[in-house]
Formats: structure tokens, sequence, C-alpha cells
């Protein structure tokens, strides 16, 4: 039997967290409850009859023993928030993104780490394919070096996948552009586990991880369908790299059409399967083409300051340790890092450092898997 509600002391931080884990609800909901109740404290002290009668909504949800597991959950995680310095953004705070706030299904409850301003002046989400091209990876990494050099205020927005996604990251990282990653899982890891050291780059170097779900969630396959809604949501305009006819990046572009926003995709031989899907995009007007950094800068309207007249291109060459490295993931493409530590005799956190700059320097990518590939040069 659950304890009557109306004389419990709740601590309003608990009850915004208790509030935004109702089954169904989104920021549109919240906003329409908050404004018939006043405040999520009143949606846990009221009777269940009296809830249910202002409220107009399913009297499971206005159950006691209901609310009372979403406390108590609640409490449990607005500890956990405490102790790793993680912001909760809830409707109709200050700090809520402004751009996820114009769009109804967004959470009610925005959780995050770092320090990037989700209201920057300018803000893109680049995303495509987890099975990137050398074409992808270079169009990827020209345009945000491009971005960098004339826009100002600007945040990279993806989804922290391999591929498409962490080169955007990446991109952002080596030109000093703030990058803000949205997570399909708590704050208390990072999946994919190899992409640990590029999440913790984007929170030392400016930048933010997000996401709607609290730690005690479990990571399923819906939950990254419903994190491509914030990737939209947070943006400006949405740029297509590379995608077959379904996927992530496609299920991005809908949402991004939707909400209004820019969408842009990069045009591919028709006889690539992962320019199918951003030539269909161009094809039923849904996307844009986008060749360079100029076109999205003239989509979208953006200020720009002037481009300098030569730009230093950095170029790496690898040292005999990373050659080392390079040559064994050549030969053993199936290795994974543990495998690539017993076979060289490197350790663990040497290698991960190790292969993290290398991966900066487009000498090798992640494949997905935990694998590795080394990038040709031509």
């Amino acid at each position: 039997m659950y304890p009557d509600l109306s004389n419990r002391i709740i601590d309003p931080p608990v009850a915004r967290i208790a509030f935004s884990k109702i089954k169904g609800i989104n920021f549109s909901t919240a906003s329409r409850l908050l404004g018939m109740l006043g405040s999520p404290e009143q949606f846990f002290t009221m009777q269940p009859a009296a809830l249910q009668a202002s409220c107009g909504i399913d009297r499971r949800i206005c159950d006691t023993g209901y609310r009372q597991s979403l406390l108590d959950a609640a409490e449990q995680e607005s500890i956990y928030i405490k102790s790793k310095s993680i912001s909760a953004r809830f409707v109709g705070d200050d700090g809520y993104p402004r751009r996820l706030a114009d769009c109804d299904d967004a959470p009610a409850m925005l959780y995050s780490v770092g320090p990037c301003n989700l209201n920057c002046l300018h803000s893109v989400a680049i995303v495509g394919t987890r099975h990137a091209t050398p074409y992808g990876l270079d169009f990827v990494k020209h345009l945000v070096a491009d971005l960098a050099a004339t826009v100002d205020s600007l945040v990279i927005v993806s989804g922290l996948a391999y591929g498409i996604d962490v080169a955007a990251h990446r991109a952002a990282l080596e030109n000093g552009i703030p990058t803000v990653a949205v997570v399909a899982h708590g704050l208390n890891t990072i999946y994919p586990a190899d992409h640990r050291d590029t999440a913790a780059h984007i929170v030392s170097q400016g930048g933010a991880i997000v996401t709607e779900y609290t730690s005690d969630s479990t990571i399923h396959r819906g939950n990254f369908l419903a994190r491509n809604r914030i990737v939209a949501g947070l943006a400006d305009a949405a740029v297509i790299v590379e995608s077959d006819i379904k996927g992530g990046a496609m299920a991005t572009a809908r949402i991004a059409s939707a909400y209004g926003r820019e969408v842009m995709a990069v045009p591919g031989r028709t006889t690539d399967s992962y320019s199918r899907g951003c030539n269909a995009l161009i094809a039923d007007n849904t996307a844009s083409i986008i060749r360079s950094s100029d076109d999205l800068i003239e989509a979208t309207g953006w200020t720009t300051r002037p481009k300098t007249e030569t730009q230093t291109v950095m170029t790496f060459d690898m040292t005999s340790e990373q050659k080392t490295v390079a040559d064994y993931i050549t030969a053993h493409p199936d290795h994974t890092v543990n495998d690539i530590c017993i076979g060289l005799g490197i350790s663990f956190s040497r290698l991960s450092a190790m292969l993290f700059e290398m991966e900066m320097a487009d000498m090798i990518m992640t494949l997905p898997g935990g694998k590795f590939t080394v990038i040709s040069r031509q």
C-alpha cells in the first residue's frame, strides 16, 4: 500500500525529474499540464480523482503507486546528477535550448554535461551513415574546416555514432569548434564504448554530451530513433553526408524538414549505396544540394567573416610508433584494441591515446565492432 502523497515534502528538482519521466510526456504535453497544475509538485500531491478530473489524463498515470515510483526513481537520479555535475534543463527554464523548445515533441527534460552554449548563434547538425567512405569523410573534414574559418559562434551537432557522426565531432575538435553529441542513453555510459575518448575531448574542449535519458534507462533500438529529433531540433540546418535509403540519417532529415529546418544533402553517384539516400532527398525536394560551406551559409543566411586568402593545411607524418600500429592494423583488420595491445605489447592506455591521435590526424578510422582501418593517402 502506497502512502498518501499529499503530505510528502517533495524537493522541486526531484519533482521536475519525476514529472519528465511520466510515460508519453514531451515538451508540448508537459507545458499543457503545467499550465493547468502550476507546478510539477502539484502533480504528485493531488489526490488521484482530483488530478484526473482537473487534467483529463489516464487514471493509470494518476495512480498513487505509479507517481510514488516516479518520485523514488527521481530521488536516486537527483543524487547522481549532483555527484556528476550534470545540468538538467526543464520545460520553461531559461537554459532550455530555444530551438528545441519550438518542437512539440521535444523532451520535457534535457540532461547534459559540458560547458557548451546550446543557444549559440549558429548550429548545424552533420549526420550520415556508419559505413562512411573516404568521399564522405573528406567532405566532412573540409566542410567543418571552412565553416570554422568563416562562421562565428558555431556549434556542430551529431550523434557520436560510427562513421560520419564521429567524423563530424572530430573535425569540430580539430578546428576548435564546440560540438554537441546527442546520445541515446543516460550519462552514466558512452555508446559506442570506442568513442569514450572522443566524448571526453568533446566535454574538455567546450562541447557537451546531451540526452533525454536518465542513468537508470536501458539502451534499446527505439532510443536511437528518438534521439534523432533532438539532433534535428538543436540545429538551424541538417546536413546529410552519405546515407542509404533507410537509416537514422534519413530519419533525421525527415524530422528536420518537418521542424522547418534547412535540410541539405551531399550528392553522389547513383551506383553508390551510401549516396542513394542523399540523392533521394534531393530528388523529392526534401533537401537541397550542398557542395561546400558556401551553400550552407547561403541557405541559412548566416552572417560570416571574410575568409583569409591563404589557410594553413596541416599535414601529419606518422611517427615510427604510429607506423608500427598502422602496419599491424593493415595486417590484422579484424583485431580490436585488446588484440592490438597483446600483439604489439603496448599498454591499453598508451594505445588508446595513440589511436585517438591517429584518428584526429585522419590516419585511421574506427569501424563498427571496435575495429580499425588505415586511411590510404592518394
